[in-house]
């Protein structure tokens, strides 16, 4: 099945490694053009220099902080500048610290509310004239978390945030559908990424277990029997960025096995 992404131009924000990279890798196997960006200069320049090498598709690259709306604009920039269009914008970053409510404070919330939602709203907005230049239509997908739909223990932070970021999508949808920009969700469960051997070593230390007790507890929930793997995760994301996903928006693709029973 032909994507109908080859030439187009995919901003994947926090690209330099997971669930970002894979879905930035994905998408230059399908012909798209990509930038990345990340906090650490040394990762973001050598997963653009792998995915340029396995691809041959050109891949920019830039360090940045997201929680700055300044760096933001100006990535937005140099991308309209060297590459002269976006097609596809995937909103990504770094998931909020894990905790209980008596665990964290004001600053706590206000810092998870930078990292997910207005991360996710200035980007956006950097992008979006971009995105409407051509008169083409366009993308715009955001990376959440299947614990917007059922909270996750010791997440309070992210089970907090993440629902905000669909009902914030589903709004978006309905107000860029006329200029035939689609927006939507893809939500990972448990996927084996550097972020989920970082909540393993978390709940293994909290918990005074050790972290193969705390794997084979979360592979018992997961009626697939396993975690899943980044490139599974990336191919929802490819999927919607898609021409064949024209029709999808304001919506959310939930990629966890059959991890959640909730229909809701």
């Amino acid at each position: 099945m032909d994507l109908g992404l080859s030439g187009k131009v995919a901003v994947v924000m926090a690209g330099s490694r997971g669930l970002g990279k894979a879905s930035a890798r994905l998408l230059a196997e399908e012909g798209a053009d990509l930038a990345i960006c990340s906090r650490d200069p040394a990762k973001v320049a050598a997963a653009a220099a792998e995915i340029a090498a396995a691809t041959g598709r050109r891949v920019l690259h830039e360090a940045l902080d997201v929680t700055r709306p300044e760096a933001i604009i100006a990535f937005a920039a140099r991308v309209g500048r060297e590459l002269g269009r976006v097609d596809v914008l995937v909103n990504n970053g770094g998931g909020p610290p894990p905790g209980t409510f008596d665990q964290l404070d004001d600053t706590a919330f206000a810092r998870a509310t930078e990292l997910v939602l207005l991360n996710a709203v200035r980007t956006t907005k950097a992008f979006l004239p971009l995105l409407r230049a051509h008169g083409q239509g366009g993308r715009i997908i955001t990376i959440t978390s299947a614990g917007a739909r059922e909270p996750l223990p010791n997440m309070i932070l992210s089970n907090a945030l993440r629902p905000a970021i669909h009902g914030w999508t589903k709004t978006l949808a309905k107000e860029l559908g006329p200029e035939r920009i689609t927006v939507n969700c893809v939500a990972p469960g448990i996927v084996g990424t550097e972020r989920i051997d970082e909540l393993v070593a978390n709940n293994a230390g909290r918990q005074g277990r050790s972290e193969a007790q705390i794997r084979a507890e979360m592979i018992a929930r997961i009626p697939a029997g396993r975690f899943g793997r980044p490139e599974e995760f990336a191919a929802a994301v490819t999927f919607l960025a898609s021409a064949r996903a024209s029709f999808i928006s304001g919506t959310t693709i939930y990629v966890d096995g059959a991890q959640m029973v909730s229909t809701v």
